[in-house]
C-alpha cells in the first residue's frame, strides 16, 4: 500500500495521517487548502444518491456503538478546521489543519456519527467555550436544579455529579442550596473557573475507569447528569458503562442532547462539527442505554439548541419509576417519520447542499447592493456554516462575541476578526442608512446595539443559540433599510428576503414589502 509523505507545519508538528496541506495566500491571509491526492482518493464528494454510498465505504468505518459497517452518508460538509481553535493574530501567516467533516448513518442502530479524526484530548484539554456567558443557559440550569429538588427530592444528603461540568454554570445552583456536588471536566482552563465559584471539580475525561475512581473517592451519585456531552463522546460504550457504574442503586440519570429529528426538520447542519461525534434520535439513545442495562423512563422535548431532548434513566429493573406515556409517543412518532429507514437521512444531504446555494446567493446579492455584513457571536456551529459555504472577509467584515477568550482572535479557517460587541459598533460600514440584522429562528434574537448613521450593517446570528426562546423551524431573514431619499413621497419600502426551511423539509425564497421594524 502506498504510504504518503506528510509535510510539517511551520511549528514542526506533523500533520495528521490521511491529510496533507498546501499553503497559499488568500486576500493577504494564510489559508490552508487540503489537496492531498491520497485524501482525495479516500474522500470523494459524490452527491448522486446511491444504494450504497461509495464515499462512506472508502472510509472503511464501523459504528462506534454496534460495530456495523458504515455505508451511508448523512451530510458531507467537506474539510474544516476544529471549530473552537480560534486563531491568534500572530498565527495568521501559519497554515491550519483541516479534517473531513463527513457524517455517516448506521443502518443497524441508526446512530448518526463522525469518525474520530481528532482525539478528545486534542479538542477539550483547553477549551474556548464557557457556558456562563449565556445568561439564558444559566437560567435554564437554575430551573433544572429547582426541578430536581422539588420533583425528585435531591437534597443535602444527595450527591450530584455533572459530566462535562464546564465552568460551574449548573452545579453552582446546587452549591447555593447546600447540596454536595462534583463536576467532572476535562478542560483545565474551564474547570479552574468552576473551582473559583466553589464548585468541586475533577479535571479528567470520563469513562468506566474514571467512574470507578470517582465512586471510590466520593461515593456513587444520587443524581448523575450531563448537558450536551453525549454528543462529544467518541467511545460511547465506555462512557455509558461509566455512568452505570457511578450511579447509585435507585439513583437518577438525566442527559440533554440535540434531537436528530429537530436537526433534520430545522436543517441545522451547522450543529455538525468535529467536537460532536454523535447525533441521536430518541430510539437510538434508548438502544444505547438498554445495552448497558440502563432504562429510560421519561423524556422531555426542550427548545434549547434548536430542539433538544432531556432523557431520564435509572438502573434496569429498578422499582419506583414507571415509564411515562411520553416515551412510547416519541418512539412511535420517530418511527412514523421514517427514522428507521434510509430515506430521511439521504434526503438531508441534498437539503444541506441547497441551503448552501441559497445562503451564498443571498450574501452575493447583499454585497452587490453595497451592504456591509457583520456577525453576532462566534460559536462552533457558526464556523461550520462559514467553512462549508466558503464565507470569509469578502462577505463578512467581522463578528462580535461576549466571550473575552475569543475576542481579538480570528475564526478558524475563514480568518474573520472576532471583536468585543462594543468595538464592533465603532467600525466603519458601507452605504445605506440604518442597522438591522439577519436573524434565524432558533438563532439568538439579540441585535447589535449601536447608533443610527448613514451606514447599513447586517448582523448574522448563528443557529442553535442557547438564547433560543422557542423551538421554531429554521428561518433566515435579512431586513434592509433604504438609502435616504430626498423625496419622502418616493422613498422605497424596506424589503425582507427569507430563506426558510419548513418542518416538511422544503425550502423557498420570498420577499415582502412593508415598514422596517
Amino acid at each position: 500500500m502506498h504510504t504518503p509523505t506528510w509535510r510539517r507545519n511551520p511549528a514542526g508538528a506533523a500533520a495528521r495521517p490521511g491529510i496533507t496541506s498546501r499553503y497559499d495566500q488568500f486576500h493577504g491571509i494564510g489559508r490552508l487548502k487540503m489537496t492531498c491526492r491520497d485524501a482525495a482518493q479516500r474522500i470523494t464528494h459524490s452527491h448522486a444518491p446511491r444504494a450504497c454510498d461509495e464515499t462512506a465505504v472508502r472510509f472503511k468505518a464501523s459504528c462506534r456503538f454496534c460495530a456495523a459497517p458504515l455505508k451511508h452518508t448523512f451530510a458531507d460538509l467537506g474539510l474544516t478546521p476544529l471549530c473552537q481553535t480560534h486563531i491568534e493574530p500572530e498565527q495568521l501567516s501559519e497554515p491550519e489543519r483541516f479534517y473531513p467533516l463527513h457524517a455517516l448513518v448506521c443502518e443497524r442502530c441508526w446512530l448518526v456519527q463522525l469518525q474520530e479524526f481528532v482525539s478528545p484530548a486534542e479538542i477539550f484539554s483547553e477549551y474556548a467555550y464557557f457556558s456562563s456567558y449565556s445568561d439564558s443557559w444559566v437560567e435554564h440550569a437554575r430551573c433544572y436544579a429547582d426541578h430536581m429538588r422539588q420533583i425528585f427530592g435531591i437534597g443535602r444528603e444527595s450527591l450530584v455529579v455533572e459530566l462535562a461540568s464546564n465552568d460551574g454554570y449548573l452545579l453552582q445552583h446546587f452549591v447555593r442550596a447546600g447540596i454536595p456536588v462534583l463536576g467532572v471536566e476535562p478542560a483545565a482552563n474551564v474547570a479552574e473557573v468552576a473551582i473559583q465559584k466553589g464548585v468541586r471539580t475533577e479535571v479528567q475525561f470520563f469513562g468506566r475507569n474514571a467512574a470507578e475512581r470517582i465512586a471510590t473517592k466520593y461515593g456513587q451519585a444520587d443524581l448523575l447528569l450531563g448537558n450536551n456531552v453525549l454528543a462529544h463522546v467518541p467511545d460511547l460504550n465506555d462512557f455509558v458503562e461509566g455512568m452505570k457504574r457511578l450511579l447509585k442503586p435507585g439513583g437518577l440519570i438525566t442527559m440533554e442532547f440535540p434531537h436528530l429529528l429537530r436537526l433534520i426538520e430545522g436543517n441545522q447542519f451547522d450543529t455538525i462539527y468535529h467536537e460532536h461525534f454523535n447525533y441521536f434520535s430518541f430510539a437510538t439513545v434508548q438502544r444505547v442505554f438498554a445495552h448497558h442495562e440502563l432504562a429510560l423512563f421519561d423524556v422531555e422535548e426542550l427548545p434549547t439548541h434548536g430542539g433538544s431532548l432531556r432523557v431520564y434513566a435509572q438502573h434496569a429493573g429498578a422499582s419506583g419509576r414507571a415509564a411515562t406515556p411520553r416515551v412510547t409517543e416519541l418512539l412511535e412518532r420517530e418511527r412514523a417519520l421514517g427514522f428507521e429507514r434510509l430515506h430521511p437521512y439521504r434526503q438531508f444531504a441534498e437539503q444541506v447542499r441547497e441551503t448552501k446555494r441559497k445562503v451564498l446567493e443571498f450574501l452575493i446579492d447583499a454585497k452587490h447592493a453595497g451592504k456591509s455584513i457583520a456577525g453576532y457571536g462566534a460559536p462552533g456551529k457558526g464556523n461550520t456554516l462559514l467553512n462549508y459555504c466558503g464565507i470569509r472577509t469578502d462577505f463578512i467584515d467581522y463578528t462580535v462575541d461576549r466571550n473575552p477568550y475569543k475576542q481579538g482572535k480570528f475564526t478558524p479557517g475563514t480568518r474573520i476578526p472576532i471583536l468585543h460587541p462594543a468595538a464592533g459598533t465603532r467600525l466603519p460600514c458601507s452605504r445605506s442608512k440604518s442597522i438591522n440584522r439577519w436573524s434565524c429562528s432558533s438563532f439568538s434574537q439579540t441585535p447589535i446595539h449601536t447608533t443610527t448613521s448613514n451606514r447599513s450593517r447586517f448582523a448574522i446570528t448563528w443557529c442553535g443559540s442557547k438564547n433560543s426562546a422557542a423551538n421554531r423551524p429554521s428561518r433566515c431573514a435579512i431586513r434592509t433599510a433604504p438609502k435616504k431619499n430626498p423625496s419622502p413621497s418616493s422613498s422605497p419600502a424596506s424589503s425582507t428576503t427569507t430563506v426558510r426551511t419548513t418542518p416538511g423539509l422544503s425550502r423557498s425564497v420570498s420577499s415582502r414589502s412593508g415598514p422596517t421594524p
